[in-house]
């Protein structure tokens, strides 16, 4: 066997385990979400977790692909694998969407946003960066780092959600005559459950970015990035963990939990330039950002029942901005204006679009539907029939 061959094999098989990995993330998100809201919606959340798997995979096969990177074209593995890699991050944009909109949202409306946001918008926030890129030589083409998607995947995500709940609106009854009505969470179990399962997936994210594994240079660079994500991930949980602590005298596992996750946000853009030391400090600056920045979207009033905004859209931007401060070699100013490129596109696109499909689909179930629980109307099947929906 040729040493080439045996580089292709070697590369197909890692690109193919690690988009494996990132497939965990849909159990992951669904039973992070299924958790955190009510048992009269978690059918619902269910559903829209598989659909969003469906969908946007397919749309993205048919569509999306080519106009992210122009061609289906590889030479160092298999062009299958590197599709189904790609493949594999596409949905995780509406994921981050769906969970902030738990709990009032329809689900025919979503699949069609769905629909364009693995065709179209996605692919084009991947066009700018990682792809084809259609900017090329243009006063807003994008020099910006970001390995395995703080910005092109979570901010573009999160982008889409403050679109989303500006159109939707807060669930009934979150917030009522000035006050915030605190409205807790169904499955702590689920929420760790999913919550470990991202993390676990995360591995394959970052560490799948690198790309290859065939020499002993690539493979020592896939663990360094896959140590470093985990170390952000840890130091996430910790900081989330003791500034609650101080901050309340209570160690609330929610809280830790996307701590870590926004720890883990924040290192995707570069694990792979940073020490061993950096991302302990990106990690815990985005555990302190989650902290922080749940209590201040409530008083926006903007709804978001998992969190979502405060791990994936800022951690994305710190994330980010993050690389330009502690890597030498790489512009502040070149991942500031990839920020804002992307985040302006996401943001009116799918405001626009979101804005037209509501004019002939709603999205917001109404108060009725949200208040007998979004299993019985959009479903038909409840996941824990022996309750009775709470209000």
């Amino acid at each position: 066997m040729l040493e080439t061959d045996l580089k292709y094999i070697l590369d197909t098989f890692f690109t193919l385990f690690t988009m494996t990995l990132i497939i965990f993330m849909v159990p992951g998100f669904a039973m992070l979400e299924a958790g955190l809201v009510r048992t009269k919606n978690v059918s619902a959340v269910l559903t829209i977790n598989v659909m969003i798997y469906a969908v946007a995979s397919l749309a993205f096969l048919l569509v999306g692909y080519k106009i992210a990177f122009g061609s289906w074209d590889s030479l160092n593995s298999s062009i299958w694998a590197v599709f189904m890699f790609q493949m594999a991050f596409v949905g995780k944009t509406v994921n981050i969407m769906s969970g902030g909109v738990s709990e009032r949202v329809r689900i025919i409306p979503l699949a069609i946003f769905t629909v364009i946001m693995g065709a179209v918008i996605y692919p084009l926030a991947v066009n700018l960066s990682w792809g084809a890129d259609i900017l090329a030589g243009t006063m807003l083409d994008i020099d910006m780092y970001d390995l395995a998607g703080s910005t092109v995947i979570h901010s573009t995500g999160g982008w889409a959600l403050l679109a989303a709940i500006l159109v939707i609106g807060a669930r009934r009854g979150r917030y009522v005559d000035g006050r915030i009505r605190v409205i807790p969470a169904s499955n702590i179990p689920l929420v760790v459950l999913g919550a470990l399962l991202l993390w676990i997936g995360w591995f394959g994210f970052n560490g799948g970015s690198v790309g290859s594994i065939s020499s002993v240079e690539s493979a020592n660079l896939v663990a360094k990035t896959i140590m470093n994500t985990n170390s952000a991930g840890l130091s996430g949980a910790i900081i989330a963990g003791i500034l609650m602590h101080i901050r309340y005298k209570l160690l609330d596992i929610t809280m830790i939990l996307n701590g870590a996750l926004g720890g883990l946000v924040a290192v995707t853009a570069a694990p792979d330039l940073y020490n061993m030391y950096t991302p302990i400090i990106v990690g815990a600056i985005g555990g302190a950002l989650v902290v922080f920045a749940v209590p201040i979207f409530d008083k926006l009033r903007l709804d978001d029942p998992v969190g979502a905004l405060s791990v994936h859209l800022v951690n994305g931007i710190w994330g980010t901005l993050a690389v330009g401060i502690f890597v030498k070699d790489v512009s502040f100013v070149s991942q500031l204006k990839g920020v804002v490129v992307i985040g302006v596109f996401a943001f009116s696109v799918s405001y626009t679009v979101l804005f037209l499909i509501n004019k002939f689909s709603k999205f917001r179930a109404s108060d009725e539907a949200q208040l007998v629980g979004m299993d019985i109307n959009e479903c038909g099947v409840e996941s824990y029939p022996e309750f009775k929906s709470a209000i």
